[in-house]
């Protein structure tokens, strides 16, 4: 196993719950980026090969939603992840970068709310932000579609 390799195995195996969902996300938008790359160069094979890995973490995403625990927010999230899913397939391989580059701004937005309560649980509780306040954060950026 290369450096790199484990390396990546003691990330994975060392992050927590929003960690994985954060490392998702990262892996989402690298996707996303290559993905970007092979549009632009007319490289539909590679773009077709790195949209299918970004829609695996999308995937991954979506399954990994608590729709019981998450309530409105974890349904939204759900459309939100459908709606990037029909953005990328629907401009795949066409030659276009919009439909990639729209779904890199939902992923970065939603990454960057996903890192604000990573951030916010390792604070001590006196100078945390209400919870709901948070909810709200997720929810807004699961809309800004």
């Amino acid at each position: 196993m290369t450096g790199y390799k484990a390396y990546q195995g003691n990330q994975v195996e060392g992050a927590g719950p929003l960690g994985l969902v954060i490392l998702t996300y990262d892996a989402l938008y690298n996707s996303l980026g290559r993905a970007r790359i092979g549009a632009e160069s007319g490289d539909h094979a590679f773009e077709g090969e790195q949209t299918g890995r970004a829609l695996e973490a999308l995937i991954e995403l979506s399954t990994s939603l608590n729709v019981e625990e998450g309530g409105e927010v974890a349904v939204s999230l759900a459309n939100l992840y459908l709606y990037m899913n029909e953005r990328l397939v629907a401009h795949m391989c066409s030659g276009s970068v919009e439909g990639i580059d729209e779904v890199m701004t939902l992923t970065l937005t939603l990454r960057d709310a996903w890192k604000g309560l990573e951030d916010r649980q390792r604070m001590p509780a006196a100078t945390r932000r209400p919870a709901s306040r948070m909810r709200s954060q997720v929810a807004t950026a699961s809309y800004g579609y």
